[in-house]
Protein backbone atom coordinates (compact mmCIF):
# COMPACT_ATOMS: atom_id res chain seq x y z
CA UNK A 1 0.00 0.00 0.00
CA UNK A 2 2.77 2.32 0.65
CA UNK A 3 3.84 1.69 -2.92
CA UNK A 4 0.74 2.43 -4.22
CA UNK A 5 0.96 5.38 -2.57
CA UNK A 6 3.77 6.73 -3.56
CA UNK A 7 2.74 6.00 -7.09
CA UNK A 8 -0.01 8.23 -6.41
CA UNK A 9 2.56 10.76 -5.63
CA UNK A 10 4.37 10.77 -8.52
CA UNK A 11 0.68 10.15 -10.64
CA UNK A 12 0.37 13.47 -8.88
CA UNK A 13 3.41 15.38 -10.00
CA UNK A 14 3.33 14.24 -13.46
CA UNK A 15 -0.40 15.22 -14.14
CA UNK A 16 0.49 18.41 -12.47
CA UNK A 17 -1.57 18.26 -9.59
CA UNK A 18 -0.67 19.46 -6.29
CA UNK A 19 1.17 17.25 -3.64
CA UNK A 20 0.06 18.64 -0.55
CA UNK A 21 -4.17 18.57 -2.13
CA UNK A 22 -3.03 14.61 -2.21
CA UNK A 23 -1.56 14.72 1.01
CA UNK A 24 -5.06 16.33 1.97
CA UNK A 25 -7.25 13.86 0.83
CA UNK A 26 -4.76 10.77 1.43
CA UNK A 27 -3.24 11.71 4.53
CA UNK A 28 0.46 10.89 2.94
CA UNK A 29 3.56 13.18 3.42
CA UNK A 30 5.85 14.75 0.79
CA UNK A 31 8.13 11.40 1.66
CA UNK A 32 5.55 9.28 0.49
CA UNK A 33 4.55 7.93 3.63
CA UNK A 34 1.09 6.59 4.54
CA UNK A 35 -0.80 7.90 7.52
CA UNK A 36 -4.26 5.44 6.65
CA UNK A 37 -4.24 2.19 5.21
CA UNK A 38 -5.26 2.40 1.82
CA UNK A 39 -6.61 -0.40 -0.28
CA UNK A 40 -5.17 -0.91 -3.82
CA UNK A 41 -7.75 1.45 -5.43
CA UNK A 42 -6.47 4.08 -3.45
CA UNK A 43 -9.53 4.49 -1.10
CA UNK A 44 -8.83 5.11 2.83
CA UNK A 45 -9.54 1.51 4.31
CA UNK A 46 -12.22 2.27 7.34
CA UNK A 47 -14.04 -0.26 9.98
CA UNK A 48 -16.98 -1.41 10.18
CA UNK A 49 -18.02 1.94 12.43
CA UNK A 50 -16.85 3.72 9.45
CA UNK A 51 -13.37 4.90 11.35
CA UNK A 52 -9.80 5.30 9.03
CA UNK A 53 -7.94 3.10 9.82
CA UNK A 54 -3.95 4.34 11.19
CA UNK A 55 -0.55 2.89 9.89
CA UNK A 56 1.64 2.89 12.96
CA UNK A 57 3.25 5.96 11.01
CA UNK A 58 0.70 8.45 11.29
CA UNK A 59 0.51 11.50 13.05
CA UNK A 60 -1.87 14.03 13.52
CA UNK A 61 0.11 16.29 10.79
CA UNK A 62 -1.12 13.61 8.24
CA UNK A 63 -4.79 14.15 9.60
CA UNK A 64 -7.42 14.42 6.52
CA UNK A 65 -11.11 15.75 6.69
CA UNK A 66 -12.49 12.53 5.72
CA UNK A 67 -11.27 10.66 8.99
CA UNK A 68 -10.01 13.21 11.39
CA UNK A 69 -12.15 16.37 10.67
CA UNK A 70 -11.30 17.93 14.05
CA UNK A 71 -7.50 17.74 13.39
CA UNK A 72 -7.53 19.46 9.63
CA UNK A 73 -6.67 22.92 9.93
CA UNK A 74 -9.44 25.16 8.30
CA UNK A 75 -8.86 28.66 7.49
CA UNK A 76 -11.16 30.77 9.57
CA UNK A 77 -14.21 31.70 7.55
CA UNK A 78 -15.89 35.84 8.40
CA UNK A 79 -18.98 36.12 10.66
CA UNK A 80 -22.15 36.72 8.10
CA UNK A 81 -23.37 40.23 8.71
CA UNK A 82 -26.85 38.77 9.62
CA UNK A 83 -27.67 37.60 13.04
CA UNK A 84 -24.97 34.98 14.79
CA UNK A 85 -25.28 31.31 14.03
CA UNK A 86 -25.40 28.96 16.58
CA UNK A 87 -22.76 27.44 17.97
CA UNK A 88 -22.55 24.12 16.34
CA UNK A 89 -23.06 20.83 18.33
CA UNK A 90 -20.13 19.34 20.85
CA UNK A 91 -18.31 16.54 18.61
CA UNK A 92 -18.52 12.97 19.39
CA UNK A 93 -15.24 11.59 20.82
CA UNK A 94 -13.32 9.72 18.80
CA UNK A 95 -11.97 6.31 19.96
CA UNK A 96 -8.76 6.29 22.59
CA UNK A 97 -6.16 4.59 20.82
CA UNK A 98 -3.99 2.17 23.06
CA UNK A 99 -0.20 1.67 21.40
CA UNK A 100 0.87 -2.29 22.55
CA UNK A 101 4.49 -3.17 21.53
CA UNK A 102 5.20 -6.77 22.71
CA UNK A 103 8.10 -7.75 24.29
CA UNK A 104 10.26 -8.62 21.18
CA UNK A 105 12.14 -12.06 22.78
CA UNK A 106 8.88 -13.43 23.61
CA UNK A 107 7.89 -13.56 20.19
CA UNK A 108 9.88 -15.18 17.26
CA UNK A 109 13.00 -17.46 16.83
CA UNK A 110 14.89 -16.49 14.14
CA UNK A 111 14.08 -17.44 10.73
CA UNK A 112 10.36 -18.74 12.25
CA UNK A 113 7.15 -17.10 11.97
CA UNK A 114 6.00 -19.74 15.05
CA UNK A 115 4.99 -17.53 18.18
CA UNK A 116 6.83 -18.31 21.24
CA UNK A 117 5.14 -19.90 24.60
CA UNK A 118 6.06 -16.45 25.98
CA UNK A 119 4.39 -14.70 23.24
CA UNK A 120 1.30 -17.02 23.70
CA UNK A 121 1.10 -15.87 26.99
CA UNK A 122 1.46 -11.76 26.56
CA UNK A 123 -1.24 -11.89 24.03
CA UNK A 124 -3.14 -13.88 26.52
CA UNK A 125 -3.03 -10.94 28.29
CA UNK A 126 -3.97 -8.24 25.83
CA UNK A 127 -6.60 -10.22 24.47
CA UNK A 128 -7.96 -10.12 27.99
CA UNK A 129 -7.12 -6.20 28.13
CA UNK A 130 -9.38 -6.00 24.37
CA UNK A 131 -12.20 -7.40 26.15
CA UNK A 132 -12.65 -4.06 28.28
CA UNK A 133 -13.24 -1.80 25.35
CA UNK A 134 -15.53 -1.40 22.55
CA UNK A 135 -12.85 -2.88 19.45
CA UNK A 136 -13.00 -1.01 16.68
CA UNK A 137 -9.53 -2.37 14.63
CA UNK A 138 -6.05 -3.96 15.42
CA UNK A 139 -3.22 -3.35 13.46
CA UNK A 140 -0.24 -6.11 13.40
CA UNK A 141 2.94 -5.11 11.78
CA UNK A 142 5.87 -7.87 11.65
CA UNK A 143 9.15 -7.10 11.14
CA UNK A 144 12.72 -9.45 10.62
CA UNK A 145 16.01 -9.13 11.32
CA UNK A 146 18.82 -8.44 8.18
CA UNK A 147 19.89 -11.20 7.40
CA UNK A 148 18.47 -12.96 4.29
CA UNK A 149 17.09 -11.06 1.30
CA UNK A 150 14.29 -8.70 1.26
CA UNK A 151 11.74 -10.82 -0.52
CA UNK A 152 12.50 -13.36 1.77
CA UNK A 153 12.12 -10.75 4.74
CA UNK A 154 9.05 -9.36 3.57
CA UNK A 155 7.08 -12.53 3.44
CA UNK A 156 8.40 -13.88 6.80
CA UNK A 157 7.42 -10.89 8.57
CA UNK A 158 3.99 -11.02 6.83
CA UNK A 159 3.81 -14.64 8.32
CA UNK A 160 4.64 -13.21 11.61
CA UNK A 161 1.59 -10.76 11.81
CA UNK A 162 -0.53 -13.35 10.45
CA UNK A 163 0.49 -15.75 13.34
CA UNK A 164 -0.60 -13.02 15.78
CA UNK A 165 -3.74 -12.66 13.69
CA UNK A 166 -4.84 -16.23 14.13
CA UNK A 167 -3.70 -16.72 18.01
CA UNK A 168 -6.00 -13.62 18.62
CA UNK A 169 -8.62 -15.05 16.57
CA UNK A 170 -8.58 -18.05 18.29
CA UNK A 171 -8.91 -16.22 21.61
CA UNK A 172 -12.22 -15.02 19.84
CA UNK A 173 -11.27 -11.24 18.47
CA UNK A 174 -13.57 -11.06 15.02
CA UNK A 175 -11.19 -11.44 11.81
CA UNK A 176 -12.52 -8.65 9.95
CA UNK A 177 -10.79 -6.78 12.98
CA UNK A 178 -7.36 -7.61 12.28
CA UNK A 179 -5.49 -5.84 10.18
CA UNK A 180 -1.76 -7.21 9.42
CA UNK A 181 1.27 -6.03 7.30
CA UNK A 182 5.07 -6.78 6.74
CA UNK A 183 7.56 -4.36 6.69
CA UNK A 184 10.33 -6.97 6.76
CA UNK A 185 13.94 -5.86 7.67
CA UNK A 186 13.24 -1.99 6.76
CA UNK A 187 12.52 -0.87 10.14
CA UNK A 188 14.83 -2.58 12.72
CA UNK A 189 15.43 -1.89 16.65
CA UNK A 190 18.77 -2.61 16.47
CA UNK A 191 20.82 0.41 16.15
CA UNK A 192 23.98 -0.10 12.60
CA UNK A 193 26.78 -0.14 15.04
CA UNK A 194 24.99 -2.88 17.22
CA UNK A 195 25.51 -6.69 16.01
CA UNK A 196 27.99 -6.24 13.47
CA UNK A 197 29.75 -9.54 11.57
CA UNK A 198 28.33 -12.63 10.13
CA UNK A 199 25.75 -14.86 10.91
CA UNK A 200 26.97 -16.59 14.16
CA UNK A 201 24.76 -17.26 17.27
CA UNK A 202 26.35 -14.27 19.17
CA UNK A 203 24.70 -12.30 16.23
CA UNK A 204 21.26 -13.82 16.11
CA UNK A 205 20.69 -13.20 19.39
CA UNK A 206 22.23 -9.22 19.37
CA UNK A 207 19.31 -9.11 16.58
CA UNK A 208 16.78 -10.49 18.79
CA UNK A 209 14.82 -7.79 19.28
CA UNK A 210 14.05 -7.07 15.53
CA UNK A 211 12.21 -10.16 15.45
CA UNK A 212 8.43 -8.54 16.30
CA UNK A 213 5.17 -7.85 15.41
CA UNK A 214 4.02 -4.31 17.19
CA UNK A 215 0.36 -4.17 17.63
CA UNK A 216 -1.86 -0.98 17.88
CA UNK A 217 -5.73 -1.59 19.48
CA UNK A 218 -7.83 1.40 18.92
CA UNK A 219 -11.04 1.36 20.24
CA UNK A 220 -13.38 3.16 22.61
CA UNK A 221 -13.20 2.82 26.67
Amino acid sequence: MIKSAKHSLLLAALLGLSVSALAQTKGIDRTGTVGYAIDQRDNVVKSGFGLCWRTGYWTPAMAIEECDPDLVKKAPMAAPAAAAKPAAPAAAPKPAAQKVTLAADALFDFNKADLRAEGKSKLDKLAGDIKGIKLEVIIAVGHADRFGTDAYNQKLSEKRAEAVKAYLVSKGVEPNRVYTEGKGKKQPITKADQCKGPKSKKTVDCLQPDRRVEIEVIGTK
